[in-house]
Parts: C-alpha cells; structure tokens; sequence
C-alpha cells in the first residue's frame, strides 16, 4: 500500500507508539513518587532530622565519594545537631561494615549495599562536621568499592528525590 493511506496509517501506528511511551513514563512517575515517599516514611524512624527541613548531597569522588547533609535554614541549630550526631553514629557503624540503616529505609537489595558491607574493611569512613551539618567521606582503593559507592549514591540520590542531589 502507497501514498496518502499509508501515511496515515504510519501517522497513526506512531501517534499509538507515542500515547503508549508516555503512559509507560506516567506511570513510571507515579511508581517512583510513591518509592519516594515510602522512602521519606522510612527515613523518618531511622533519621532523627527533618528531610524537609535538610538536603542531602551526594558527591562522586575517583576513590568513593562524600554524603553531605545540611540543614536548610543555617540558624537551625537543632536540626544541625541532630544531622551531626546521626552521621556521626553512621560513621561508626559503617566502620563496622553495619548498613543495616540505608538497608532500612531503602531495601535490603540497595545497590551497593552487600557490597560495602563485605568489604568495609577496605574503605575509610570520615566524619567532618560543617557549619551547617556534616558530611561522610567515603575512600578506598579498590575499584570495585568505588563503585559500590557510587550505586549507593545514585539510588540514594533517586529515592530521597527533591531532598537530594547529585554533584
């Protein structure tokens, strides 16, 4: 078949192509809105901060990378405590190889998650604290942790959604 019939029927079959690529990515948005906010639920018993009222940073570095969590109103002094005594507590339980807290909020099956776990012994956990919160540095000199990581930090950066950013 040639000329305008088929052209139409083209026309169609990619408007239908179309209406089904965006239905995929609605619905997608309302999975990944819904993980976000069971995320945000969950990191509520474990986090003793206000996500709304902190952000959280996440830094890819060539030897792991760096967590950064800072209250959003620096005069906040309350929730700058309380950010500065939860990474320091998750500081010493990843010293330990224990990410049962991330596992908590965001799965047992996190990416990066068994990972860091096994091989905890070979990465270098550093608490800093800031002016406005603190930060986790995170270092190794294996490649394969480094990876890990950096698939923590993506999904972390994914599931706390507009409380966190990539860098």
């Amino acid at each position: 078949m040639a000329g305008p019939d088929r052209s139409r029927q083209c026309a169609a079959a990619g408007a239908a192509v179309l209406l089904l690529v965006l239905a995929s990515c609605a619905e997608d948005g309302d999975a990944l809105a819904e993980r976000q906010a069971e995320v945000a639920e969950r990191g509520a018993d474990v986090m003793p901060f206000d996500l709304d009222a902190t952000s959280h940073t996440f830094t890819d570095t060539d030897d792991g990378g760096i967590q950064t969590v800072t209250a959003d109103d620096p005069a906040d002094t309350n929730q700058i405590e309380l950010v500065r005594a939860h990474l320091r507590e998750e500081r010493d339980k990843f010293a330990r190889g224990d990410f049962e807290d991330p596992a908590a909020i965001h799965g047992h099956d996190m990416e990066g998650v068994a990972e860091l776990a096994a091989g905890y012994r070979d990465i270098t956990v550093t608490y800093t604290g800031l002016p406005d919160g603190g930060q986790l540095s995170y270092t190794t000199d294996r490649p394969d942790l480094v990876d890990a990581v950096h698939a923590w930090f993506a999904r972390q950066v994914t599931d706390h959604g507009a409380h966190a950013e990539a860098r």
